[in-house]
């Protein structure tokens, strides 16, 4: 396993005041010798002396290929003829080895949303779901060097790990004390986010947020779902109307009895409560008849 070393670099404006000081003094010396070639003629020494001056002015310049800035929030990788030999995060102009090669990594935070995948939910209905993942770099080696291209590596396993969810979830509840996609948001979250953190954790990445974006039945079958889940709203209205009814009903008998309001024998409490309950649940406003007659005619 490759980690990060965090490497400390010389800082770069020094380098070059040295650099630009050592040019001009190298400069200065290579006319004086130029100048000694047209006075006096040329010598061994001489010419010695100004090949000398000639190759430490081109030292000079390669040396200030060294010089690279670093951006806050940002990482350069060095290598040395491929050995990995640091990260420099410190801000500024700085210098290193004019033979390493530097590579940029961003250290900011990231986010992408996912597209919308076409999976299947765990009853197997066909389902489209989308997430937003948010996350940054923390290991610029193994980002670097353990995975080919760390940012198609993270839209990938984030696509995975979305796909690896949906199958473990029905999109909607239809059992008591299933967590379904739709109606456990928050859990379903978090257990994208711990999903998703597992996969890219050999890769140098720290995921800080995933949410689900999108979530909704594939169109194939939505009008058939949407009847579905009409049907089952229905039902349980009609449920509550009904318990609501029967406890009205109950409580008007009871206080009728305690009251001594009026005496019913059972066929008039049955049909009493029968129109009770036509009115209580009926979906339209009932119509009143007045009895002119007698209570039994």
């Amino acid at each position: 396993m490759i980690r990060e070393i965090e490497t400390k670099t010389i800082n770069g404006l020094f380098m070059v005041a040295v650099l630009i000081a050592v040019f001009l003094l190298l400069g200065w010396m290579l006319l004086g010798t130029i100048g000694d070639l047209s006075d006096l003629g040329p010598s061994t020494l001489r010419i010695w002396q100004l090949v000398t001056l000639i190759v430490l002015m081109m030292l000079d310049a390669l040396l200030s290929i060294g010089l690279f800035t670093v951006a806050p929030n940002e990482g350069r990788v060095l290598q040395l003829f491929g050995k990995y030999v640091g990260t420099v995060k410190t801000p500024g102009l700085q210098w290193a080895n004019p033979f390493y090669t530097k590579r940029r990594v961003s250290l900011r935070v990231r986010n992408f949303e996912t597209g919308k995948l076409k999976v299947n939910d765990k009853r197997g209905n066909p389902i489209e779901l989308a997430a937003i993942v948010v996350w940054k770099v923390v290991d610029t080696a193994e980002a670097v060097f353990l995975v080919d291209d760390f940012t198609h590596y993270v839209h990938v396993q984030c696509e995975a790990a979305g796909r690896s969810l949906a199958t473990g979830h029905p999109y909607d509840v239809f059992e008591e004390g299933e967590i379904s996609l739709v109606s456990h948001t928050e859990e379903v979250s978090q257990e994208l986010e711990v999903h998703i953190r597992e996969r890219l954790d050999k890769a140098g990445v720290e995921v800080i947020e995933a949410r689900i974006s999108h979530l909704a039945y594939a169109p194939e079958i939505a009008s058939a779902m949407l009847q579905r889940q009409q049907a089952a709203a229905v039902i349980a209205a009609r449920s509550m109307i009904v318990e609501g009814a029967v406890g009205m009903v109950e409580n008007a008998l009871e206080l009728l009895s305690r009251k001594n309001v009026v005496r019913l024998d059972e066929e008039r409490k049955a049909a009493m409560v029968s129109n009770l309950l036509v009115v209580l649940c009926g979906d339209s406003r009932p119509q009143p008849i007045l009895n002119t007659g007698s209570m039994y005619t």
